[in-house]
């Protein structure tokens, strides 16, 4: 047989890539009392992290991590890593195992980053090679739950790889819709872990409710809500309903700010933001996360004049504050 006549391998399609993508999250009450285990009150953002998931062929062996927002990118070899600890019966986690602490042998080979730990735990040996490119409009360290929207991005991706995610879609079940998002969840919190070290939950639990997964550019399925979240939209409608439930919801705010005040974790900035939005009485403003810098969240009231608000802007604007 000549060469001409030789008929091609046939090889096994690769998968087409795949965007997932989740939201960060604010506390609104108890930003510091939950890490002691105590209620809290949160929401999601519209800010999210995005995560590109590119497969290659399997004959090139190799898993690329590529977060550009934090200049990280780096190629592992998977036939390199520690299987044989991951996968070992004394260590191995099945997908639906609940996982509360990490591992020290494990943490031991190096694999303690986000990304290693969850590859290890949820992919294969026999995995193909991808590249796993992630953006975030969400800012890092602002105390807006950006590692925890990785995390769910990354945890989302690799479970829908190993075929456990069946969507989600719009036409999916809420049973079966929430089971899924537990095992996001579970899997978040393992990434949490090696960011946090003992993280509260709250975060991973806001973020996983509001998991994206799209194909080829087409939405396959809209914002699930979690049972956990205080959706800020439900509020709005509460302020039409209800004036004086607003005026007692945005007095908490102010407590809840006083009490974080008290703490020591406020700052000049964070104060002058309450200040502007006080003179204004357009509604009440905290901080959010671990405060010390970072974030402030404003409730509006419904009635606030449009004027008022771009004026408010162009001020905080003058004044070098970010809008996020």
């Amino acid at each position: 047989m000549s060469p001409s006549q030789v008929q091609p391998k046939a090889s096994s399609p690769m998968a087409p890539p795949f965007i997932v993508s989740a939201p960060g999250k604010v506390i609104v009450f108890g930003e510091h009392a939950v890490v002691h285990r105590k209620a809290a009150i949160a929401a999601a953002i519209s800010l999210r992290s995005y995560l590109l998931v590119t497969t290659l062929s399997k004959s090139k062996r190799t898993v690329t991590l590529n977060f550009c927002d934090i200049d990280l990118n780096h190629t592992w070899n998977i036939d390199s890593l520690p299987w044989n600890i991951f996968k070992h019966p004394s260590k191995k986690k099945m997908y639906y195992d609940p996982v509360t602490e990490l591992d020290a042998d494990l943490i031991h080979q190096k694999a303690a980053a986000q990304f290693l730990y969850l590859f290890l735990s949820l992919a294969s040996p026999d995995s193909h090679s991808a590249i796993y490119t992630l953006q975030s409009t969400n800012p890092i360290s602002a105390g807006l739950g950006s590692s925890a929207s990785v995390s769910v991005c990354l945890s989302t991706a690799l479970l829908l790889q190993i075929r456990i995610l069946a969507g989600p879609r719009p036409d999916q079940p809420p049973e079966e819709a929430e089971v899924q998002i537990e095992r996001i969840n579970r899997w978040t919190f393992v990434g949490e872990l090696c960011i946090h070290g003992n993280p509260s939950g709250l975060d991973n639990t806001v973020s996983s409710g509001g998991v994206r997964s799209c194909s080829n550019g087409a939405a396959i399925a809209n914002h699930l809500q979690s049972r956990y979240h205080l959706s800020f939209r439900n509020c709005h409608c509460y302020e039409e309903d209800d004036d004086g439930a607003l005026e007692t919801f945005g007095a908490l705010f102010r407590i809840n700010h006083g009490l974080l005040v008290a703490l020591g974790v406020s700052h000049p900035r964070l104060e002058r933001i309450r200040e502007l939005v006080d003179h204004t009485n357009i509604g009440w403003t905290e901080l959010t996360g671990a405060g010390g810098g970072g974030c402030a969240i404003t409730l509006i009231r419904p009635d606030a004049l449009p004027q008022t608000l771009q004026n408010l802007e162009e001020e905080l604007e003058a004044e070098n504050f970010e809008p996020f």
